[in-house]
């Protein structure tokens, strides 16, 4: 049982791996697109403060979509509900986390904050030391190596 739950997990892992990945491509390109190259390098030099309210900004525009979807699960429309979540989910996770790791290093100075990311990040290290050790894991790194160097190949 319990190799069967490291390889359950290890599977999500690398999933997760694969779309904070892409994630992390698109952000760069919207940020390009939309030309908010100089947001970011105000962003990343703001007051502790404006930091913090920053951060919170992405999780009040996800927020609505999150009930949207709440009500059409509800409301029986389950189809709805759950693509306006992963909708919800991907663009929360896309703003969070680029707000976050411009603002890192003013969100730090939170105490409570920083006892968050450190307790959070201390488990995260500990069940991916546990799921890396899985041949699963080791054998779907090596296919995404490999998959990135086709995928690579395709555009040069």
């Amino acid at each position: 049982m319990k190799k069967f739950l490291l390889s359950l997990l290890a599977i999500i892992l690398i999933f997760e791996e694969w779309l904070w990945d892409l994630l992390t491509v698109i952000g760069h390109s919207l940020i390009r697109w939309l030309n908010l190259e100089a947001f970011e390098q105000w962003l990343s030099q703001t007051s502790r403060t404006m930091a913090l309210v920053t951060f919170t900004i992405p999780l009040l525009i996800v927020m609505p979509i999150n009930l949207v979807a709440f009500i059409l699960l509800a409301n029986g429309l389950i189809m709805q509900g759950i693509l306006l979540e992963l909708l919800a989910k991907l663009l929360g996770t896309l703003l969070v986390a680029r707000v976050f790791a411009l603002t890192k290093p003013q969100l730090m100075t939170f105490t409570f904050l920083r006892v968050v990311y450190t307790t959070i990040n201390g488990w995260l290290q500990w069940a991916h030391q546990k799921i890396t050790d899985t041949s699963i894991y080791r054998w779907s790194k090596q296919f995404k190596a490999e998959a990135k160097i086709r995928f690579s190949a395709w555009f040069n």
